[in-house]
């Protein structure tokens, strides 16, 4: 807001109305109530606007649904070709540790306990599990007494309801489990601080609402995960647990994507070498951010200004988010990678990478249009590369500068609509690529698909990652002091590692150690080559970048979500 100031001829018009006072008064008073109603009414939406900025995958939409569909039927159930499954839990004893004198998890050993299984996860296997009937949901399961349990189904959106058109519609879970119950979607849990509601508990038998889709498509697939306790703990019943309802409710309109009150979303490292601890904290956080993009993709963080700027390559737009408060999030710009009318041929026609050079100028890799443009400061674009030897690039990917304002950009097919058998296709290959001074050359072309890259801080290597299912490497390069490459060799393999993600962004921090986005999460490996552990969000994370005032918060961008964590180590930034 503006704030109000008073000049003279406020003082004046305010002298003549109190010399009118008496004379004036009825009209005055009534002036007056006037001014209270338009003051209280500015006030109520000023705290709206406030709860707006403060919403949460909680904060559902209410009223009276546009479309309902009974998943404690069996026609529910085989509307969107579900079916339930159902585990008993067991409490077991772990080894664990005693807190330390920084009051995370670091003294001495102890003992405390667990459950298992833990069935949030998206890639759970619960295959062995027992098959229930949609219609028995209400039958009383467990063991009594302390006790839990899990409900788990996968639902595909079907096209209509009726006749209603499901496609962009917000979607809504409700459930009511006697007596608590906590809800994971696509193997993500996310709670806000002071959340009472949605994914955790709100109270004895009351129902969980929450949004699991603010844009829901059909033949959309969707995992839900319900996790049943009984109480109340203090003094558990005699009884059992048992599903009240389980519904899924289609809302239309509702806009998105959104930010969302910071909310810590689960998140499991795995650590493989003692050298992690000094990166990754020992009681690590992830906190979802904003949510209900189309996939998140080349973030940069914006240091003059404290703001992350990231593409939606699948919906043509830069967003700008800005962490102040409980997040802001806005348009940077449309149509930020393709302009053309054949646009619904794009799977991702907008941009992907982002960078600033040298002047803190921002660079943008445009998959639709094929090039590498910097914009200015009026919002006009010059264009840095777009052909090589008179030949049209594929569709830049990720993009570095050098310190000496070289810029270094991937350039696999991957943006255009049929990859690597797409008619448009002009290079027989997919190369790294430098430009400089208006001058394009051919850095490397040793492999199908590279991706990611990044500058040791001492810029005498350059990492390039290959994303090609059956060579997951991570090649490095030296670089001569033209910036000329040489020597490139296999630096590390993930190959066997499996899973079907295959490599991503990558980025480094000052000790030289490289996150990479790999096959199941975001992998950390030593400038020797040694990996040290692997980061597994609820979201894959597809690339990330490094941000706030220190340097130390790794901004992820995770599929449809936006995500932050807070890590031990500064990263290399431009």
């Amino acid at each position: 807001m503006t704030p109000l100031s008073i000049d003279g001829s406020l003082i004046r018009a305010w002298a003549i109305e109190f010399n009118r006072e008496h004379r004036d008064a009825p009209t005055n008073a009534s002036l007056r109530r006037l001014r209270f109603a338009v003051a209280f009414i500015f006030g109520v939406l000023v705290f709206l606007a406030g709860r707006a900025l403060a919403e949460t995958n909680a904060d559902a939409p209410t009223g009276k649904p546009d479309a309902v569909i009974d998943l404690a039927t069996k026609e529910g159930v085989d509307l969107v070709k579900g079916q339930w499954c159902y585990s008993d839990t067991k409490i077991i004893q772990i080894d664990f540790k005693a807190a330390g004198p920084d009051k995370q998890p670091t003294g001495k050993p102890i003992k405390t306990y667990d459950f298992t299984p833990h069935a949030g996860g998206a890639d759970f296997d619960d295959s062995k599990w027992e098959k229930i009937d949609a219609t028995t949901l209400d039958a009383r399961r467990s063991t009594g007494r302390l006790c839990f349990n899990w409900y788990r189904i996968n639902i595909t959106i079907p096209p209509r309801v009726n006749d209603v058109d499901l496609a962009g519609t917000t979607a809504v879970f409700e459930t009511s489990i006697d007596d608590y119950a906590e809800i994971w979607v696509d193997g993500e849990m996310s709670r806000a601080l002071g959340q009472s509601g949605g994914s955790v508990v709100k109270g004895w038998n009351a129902p969980n609402r929450l949004i699991i889709n603010r844009s829901v498509q059909p033949g959309q697939k969707i995992q839900l995960a319900i996790f049943g306790i009984n109480g109340p703990l203090s003094n558990p019943p005699t009884n059992y647990i048992y599903m009240r309802e389980a519904k899924l409710e289609f809302y239309k309109g509702g806009g998105v994507p959104i930010a969302i009150t910071p909310s810590e979303v689960n998140v499991e490292v795995i650590r493989k070498d003692p050298a992690l601890d000094a990166i990754v904290p020992p009681n690590p956080k992830i906190f979802k951010l904003a949510e209900g993009f189309k996939f998140t993709e080349g973030p940069v963080w914006d240091r003059k200004g404290g703001y992350l700027l990231f593409s939606d390559p699948n919906n043509n737009t830069i967003y700008k988010y800005s962490p102040k408060g409980n997040g802001q999030l806005a348009v940077f710009r449309e149509k930020s990678g393709y302009e053309g009318a054949d646009i619904a041929e794009y799977g991702q026609p907008g941009s992907n990478g982002l960078t600033f050079d040298r002047e803190g100028r921002l660079t943008i890799n445009q998959h639709g249009n094929r090039r590498v443009v910097r914009l200015k400061s009026d919002g006009q674009l010059n264009v840095l590369a777009d052909k090589f030897e008179g030949k049209r690039l594929n569709s830049p990917n990720d993009l570095v500068y050098r310190s000496d304002g070289t810029l270094y950009f991937t350039d696999p097919p991957f943006g255009l609509p049929k990859f690597f058998k797409d008619p448009r296709k002009e290079l027989p290959f997919s190369g790294v690529f430098a430009a400089k001074d208006g001058k394009v050359t051919l850095a490397s072309k040793d492999l199908t698909g590279p991706n990611g890259l990044a500058f040791s801080p001492d810029e005498k290597f350059l990492y390039v990652d290959n994303w090609d299912d059956h060579k997951k490497i991570v090649m490095r390069y030296e670089v001569n002091a033209d910036g000329t490459l040489k020597n490139g060799k296999v630096f590390f393999d993930m190959t066997s590692a499996g899973t079907e993600d295959a490599l991503d962004g990558m980025k480094i921090d000052k000790a030289g150690n490289l996150y990479v986005s790999g096959p199941g999460g975001l992998w950390i490996i030593s400038p020797e080559g040694k990996h040290l552990g692997t980061i597994i969000p609820p979201k894959h994370p597809h690339n990330f970048a490094w941000g706030d005032a220190d340097g130390k918060t790794l901004y992820l961008c995770a599929k449809s979500g936006l995500y932050r964590m807070k890590l031990n180590i500064e990263g290399v930034r431009p």
